[in-house]
Parts: structure tokens; C-alpha cells; sequence
């Protein structure tokens, strides 16, 4: 472990329990803002924001939107990751959970197209590009909160925490979705949708005292104490850690745009093209996001036992092999198999993915550049991938008569790109977690497990 200043105190270390906390309350209750718009592209925005004539156009225009939210990422990563390596992890996580909130809260008041006309679809873009920015360094600060938290063999579990409040934000979503679209359409679509994202404001309030009462970590307070922490962490970045930057952009690129062909694209297929009730994609995806829950930490402390680079080959390999089958399912109409599609997508090759990379991401960085690497390469790829892949699958699927075989070969298409990224990464289950430069992490990455964490 790097040494500090001589009489300079000891880290002060929050209690696992709280660390564990504040990575799933507060993650959790923050995804759950942002997995709202999702579902509400998919079922609300499509009829009341965006209205037209030609049902697709209305689709592809709400999806828009959910794009526009991805590509701001980076932009809010880029800042908060910046913010975070020179200021604090904890000050970070702060900041984003207010501003995704406020965001969240007010586009439930955001009129309908025939209430205010043009201003409607401008005021939901502005709030959407709100939500992402706050949601660049979400995920990202989370992860290194835990990572720099967790005990040197119990890394990779902790890393999962916030992948598992992913999903519970995901869970909560949807299944607030999948409760509402039982109502009576017309009511549904005037109020109903309203009343999650109103209720976004409590949540925040509970995420926001969990996370006021941790302490920052102790790789930053180290940092602090020898007087390392970079005055251009973007820059010391860009100049000394370009490949992990990549590394990471690359393995992205299945976990973002095949999970959100699941959430979002499938969602609007299963309701149009297929005829089924509106209810069946949230329903299969609530299920897909309970059963995500569990196996996230498992795959998460399995990289603890066998590295990170094998759990997430596996996921990205599994996800590669899953797409045909997943449609074929899908394409059956009966209600259980497509959610057992759903189950077995997200829950099993997804869940994979999300389970290695919070404890894999954080440690291909030196703790002075580690949240503005970790948010640059993923946010940049999650606004690529994620947020236009349920845009084009939507347009590829239109364009060939609503068949799902090009969706699925773009499926497979990003798995590959994620698959082949990761077979250039290194393997960091045991490297220093709080080496403050490259140089130190790499003289100790080969050290036994519970060394140097």
C-alpha cells in the first residue's frame, strides 16, 4: 500500500454496511430517474409528446430523446470525473443525485403536446439533457466509491453494488411501469405516467441522507495527505492512461447496447409490432431486473475467485450466442417466453457484464485519475452504443417488415466489439488500489490476492 506522510493520520474508513449502502440506495434510487424516461419513451412520450399521424415517427422521435440524454453523458462525465479526482468521490455523488432528481421530478409536470404545443417536446429535452449529464458520473463515482472501499479480496462484490442498484433502480421502474399500464389508457397516459416520476423526490431525499453520512474513501484521502491529487486529472489522463481509457470504451459497448435493445427497443416490439399487451415488455423486464439482482453480486464475487476478465468474456460471449434464441423467444407471443428471454438476457449475459466492471474499471486506473478514466471511456461508449442502438434497432427492424434478424446481428455485432476489447486488457484482480501512479500499480499487479488493497 502507498505510503503516507509521516505523521499523517490513517485513513478514516466508513463501515462496510454503509459503504454497501450508499452504492445500492443511492444508485438504485438514481437509476430508477433515469430508467423512467426509458420506459416512458417507449409506452408515454411516443402518444402525448411527440403525437403524429405515422406511429413510427412518433417511436423513433422518443427515442430520440432517450438518445439525447446518452450523448450529454460524456459532457457530465467528463466534468463530474474531473470534479471528483481533484475535489472528492463523496462531493460527487452528492451533486449527481440532486441534479438527476430535480430533473426527474419536474419532467413528470412537462405538458402534453396539445396542452402546450411546441414547448412541451423542448422542455422534455432540456430536463432529459439535465438527467444525463447528472448520470455521467453516477455509475462511475459509485464504483470507485466502492472499489476504493472494499477490502482487497472482496473487491469485485463490492464493485457489484452499484450494478445491482442498477438494477433495482431498473426493478422499480418497470415495475411501476408494468402496475400503471393496467389502468384504463386514457387515464394512464393524462396522469398516470406522473405519478413515478413525482415520486422521485422522496426517493432522492432517502438516497441523499445515506450518502451525506460516509466518509470519502481512503485512496483519496491518501491522495490528499501526500499531496498527489492532480490539478488536470483529464489531462495527467489522457497523457498517461490511454489505453485503459480504450480498454474501457471497448468493453462497454455489448453492456450498454445490448441491455438497452432489451429495455427499450423489445419493450416498444412486443407492444407494436407484435400485437401483445402493453403490460408484457415491463412485466418481462421487472423480471429480468429481480432475477439481475441476485446473480450481479454473485458473478461480481465470482471475480474475486477466477479475475474479472473471465466473468466478463463470459457475458459478452454469452450475450453473442443469446441473440437469435433471445428473439426466437420473443417472437413466440407467449407471454412466458418472452420472459424468460428477458430473465435469461439481462439477468444471466448482462448481468455478467455489469457484475465484473465495477471493480475491473476502477482498477485499470491509478487512484489520481481513477474516476475521470473510468466515467471518460465508459460514458463515451454508453452514449454511442446505448443510446442510439435502440434508435437503430427500431429503424433496421422497420426497415426489413418489423423482422428482428438484424437486431439480433447488431446484438451479436456489439458483444463482439466488447469480446475482442477485452482480450487486450490485463487482468487486475490484485493490482494496488491505491497506487497513485501507473508506474506503482503495475510494479504490484501480480501480487497475491489481499495484498496492496
Amino acid at each position: 500500500m502507498s505510503k503516507t506522510h509521516p505523521g499523517a493520520a490513517e485513513p478514516r474508513r466508513s463501515s462496510p454496511r454503509a459503504v454497501a449502502a450508499a452504492a445500492l440506495v443511492g444508485s438504485a434510487l438514481e437509476w430508477y430517474d433515469y430508467f423512467l424516461y426509458g420506459a416512458a419513451a417507449s409506452l408515454v412520450f411516443n402518444k402525448i409528446i411527440f403525437p403524429t399521424e405515422h406511429e413510427l415517427l412518433g417511436t423513433l422521435a422518443a427515442f430520440a430523446t432517450l438518445a439525447l440524454g446518452f450523448l450529454v453523458r460524456p459532457l457530465g462525465g467528463v466534468y463530474f470525473g474531473a470534479l471528483g479526482d481533484r475535489v472528492g468521490r463523496k462531493k460527487v455523488l452528492v451533486i449527481t443525485l440532486l441534479l438527476m432528481g430535480g430533473a426527474t421530478t419536474l419532467i413528470g409536470a412537462v405538458p402534453s403536446y396539445e396542452t402546450a404545443g411546441f414547448w412541451a417536446p423542448v422542455m422534455l429535452i432540456v430536463l432529459r439533457l439535465a438527467q444525463g449529464f447528472g448520470a455521467g458520473a453516477e455509475f462511475g463515482g459509485a464504483a470507485v466509491f466502492s472499489a476504493e472501499n472494499a477490502p482487497p479480496n472482496r473487491r469485485g462484490l463490492f464493485g457489484s453494488f452499484p450494478g445491482v442498484g442498477v438494477y433495482i433502480g431498473l426493478l422499480l421502474a418497470s415495475g411501476v411501469f408494468a402496475l400503471l399500464t393496467q389502468m384504463p389508457e386514457d387515464q394512464f397516459l393524462s396522469w398516470g405516467w406522473r405519478l413515478p416520476f413525482f415520486a422521485s423526490i422522496l426517493m432522492i431525499a432517502v438516497a441523499l441522507f445515506v450518502r451525506l453520512r460516509i466518509d470519502e474513501t481512503p485512496a483519496f484521502q491518501e491522495l490528499q495527505s501526500q499531496d498527489a491529487v492532480s490539478t488536470s486529472p483529464l489531462k495527467d489522463l489522457l497523457r498517461e492512461q490511454r489505453k485503459p481509457v480504450l480498454i474501457v470504451m471497448g468493453s462497454q459497448v455489448a453492456q450498454s447496447g445490448v441491455s438497452y435493445i432489451y429495455q427499450t427497443f423489445v419493450v416498444t416490439y412486443i407492444a407494436g409490432a407484435l400485437a401483445m399487451s402493453s403490460s408484457v415488455g415491463p412485466v418481462g423486464v421487472a423480471c429480468a431486473a429481480g432475477v439481475a439482482v441476485v446473480t450481479t453480486p454473485l458473478f461480481g464475487a465470482l471475480t474475486d475467485r477466477v479475475g474479472r476478465k473471465p466473468v466478463y468474456l463470459f457475458g459478452a460471449g454469452f450475450s453473442a450466442l443469446f441473440a437469435f434464441p433471445f428473439f426466437a423467444l420473443v417472437n413466440t407471443r407467449s407471454e412466458g417466453l418472452v420472459i424468460l428471454a428477458m430473465v435469461l438476457g439481462i439477468g444471466v449475459g448482462i448481468a455478467a457484464m455489469l457484475g465484473a466492471q465495477g471493480a475491473f474499471f476502477s482498477e485499470l486506473f491509478a487512484s489520481r485519475v481513477r474516476l475521470s478514466g473510468l466515467v471518460f471511456g465508459r460514458e463515451i461508449s454508453a452514449a454511442i452504443f446505448g443510446g442510439f442502438a435502440p434508435l437503430v434497432a427500431v429503424a433496421i427492424s422497420a426497415a426489413a417488415d418489423d423482422a428482428t434478424w438484424p437486431v439480433a446481428l447488431l446484438a451479436i455485432s456489439l458483444s463482439a466489439v466488447t469480446f475482442i476489447s477485452l482480450l487486450y486488457a490485463p487482468e487486475t484482480r490484485h493490482i494496488d488500489i491505491n497506487a497513485t501512479t501507473t508506474g506503482e500499480a503495475a510494479s504490484k499487479t501480480n501480487t497475491p490476492a489481499g495484498i496492496g488493497g
